[in-house]
């Protein structure tokens, strides 16, 4: 793991150590039943016209591009992405680093119940425990995220377990070949190229490009973080993406249904 990554890691496993308590999968899929089931984010990433799917991120700040829009609404920003055309929503709920909260999460999928229609969110966060994955669900998410370079392999087979018997999808990110070989051991039908080097905050679209065609052809390959433009996202749409996620860039975008457009339109 890359310093920094290992700096927010270790953080989440202290944030967390006051809510940790056993969570069994029995539970899980228990909550799962008794709640209104979220929309499938896996089958809103395949589109059927074969066009790039975007999953349109709320994020207010980060490590590497430091305020965003630190004052941003997390409801206003993901009605102005639905009606963008969004094929999905990542909601970040870390507060620390990204100035996120599960309240955001919370918010949002309140406000698609109550004014259809919804489109699935995914919790992004650095998960490390199952009792994240049942905040999740109880938020309304339809997926969540596993970072593979962040976690051991003990760590991410209960977290997979538990999400899978919420109902929830996974994202797993991955950074390397080596990576991907971990992710696909675990049975991984999503799976998400990380361009940003967390070492040293560099983009680079190659890595998507080198890794997406080793993907199996029934995983959903998702190409993250440095794209910006409609050549970014043909780039990557070529070497086999079904979406993009991408934050920075729609949040800076002065028209996003325009940028949505442009991303969709090079392909």
């Amino acid at each position: 793991m890359s310093d920094k990554l290992t700096e927010i890691m270790t953080w989440k496993r202290r944030e967390i150590a006051p809510s940790l308590r056993p969570v069994f999968p029995q539970e899980l899929a228990a909550l799962n039943a008794a709640l209104p089931k979220p929309p499938s984010f896996a089958a809103a990433l395949r589109r059927p016209d074969g066009k790039l799917a975007v999953i349109a991120e709320i994020k207010r700040r980060s490590p590497s591009a430091g305020a965003i829009a630190a004052d941003i609404s997390a409801t206003e920003q993901a009605v102005k992405y639905r009606a963008a055309g969004a094929s999905a929503l990542s909601v970040l709920t870390d507060e620390k680093y990204f100035g996120g909260t599960l309240d955001d999460l919370v918010a949002v999928t309140a406000l698609f119940q109550d004014i259809p229609p919804a489109i699935p969110c995914i919790r992004k966060d650095f998960m490390v425990h199952p009792i994240q994955i049942l905040q999740a669900r109880e938020a309304g998410a339809g997926a969540i995220l596993i970072i593979v370079r962040a976690l051991t392999d003990d760590e991410i087979g209960p977290l997979f377990i538990a999400a899978q018997a919420a109902g929830l999808d996974a994202l797993f990110e991955i950074h390397s070949e080596a990576e991907l070989a971990r992710a696909l051991a675990h049975g991984a039908k999503i799976i998400g190229v990380n361009n940003r080097d967390l070492a040293i905050f560099k983009c680079d679209l190659g890595l998507s490009e080198r890794l997406i065609p080793l993907f199996p052809k029934n995983v959903i390959a998702v190409s993250e973080s440095g794209i910006f433009t409609g050549a970014d996202a043909a780039r990557v749409h070529a070497a086999g993406a079904h979406a993009i996620l991408c934050g920075e860039a729609l949040m800076k975008a002065p028209d996003t249904a325009a940028l949505i457009k442009e991303f969709r339109s090079h392909v």
